[in-house]
Formats: C-alpha cells, structure tokens, sequence
C-alpha cells in the first residue's frame, strides 16, 4: 500500500472526507454518553514541528490523553 499524505482537503476524495466527518461524529458521541474508548493505551505520540506551535501541541496532547495514549 502506498503512503498517502493528507496535506489539504483535495488529497481526499468526497466519499473519505465524509467518512472522516462521520466517524468524528460517532466518537464525539460515545465521549458524550460517557463511553471509554482507549485504541491508544500504552502508545506515545512523538512531535517534531517545523514551527513553534503551542496550540497544535496542547491539541494533540489533549487528543492523545482522551484516547488513552501521551505525547
């Protein structure tokens, strides 16, 4: 399989794009009801930005806390 790069929204096709919309939905939704949901438990994110970016960072922090894993 080759590597893909999601650079901007035309590196998707319309059918992906929704999918990734409904699947965002669905996990909000289970978050919201309360349910766990951990596929990155014992997992660690490593960063490396180009630029300083405090926001990007504490955003992917926060994501990878909520689904079990650290950055």
């Amino acid at each position: 399989m080759a590597i893909r790069h999601f650079l901007t929204l035309l590196d998707l096709s319309p059918t992906e794009l929704m999918s990734i919309l409904n699947r965002a939905i669905e996990l909000k939704k289970m978050r919201n009801e309360g349910i766990v949901y951990q596929p990155f438990t014992g997992k660690v994110l490593a960063m490396i930005f180009e630029k300083s970016s405090t926001r990007t960072r504490v955003s992917f922090e926060a994501g990878m806390s909520q689904f079990g894993g650290s950055a």
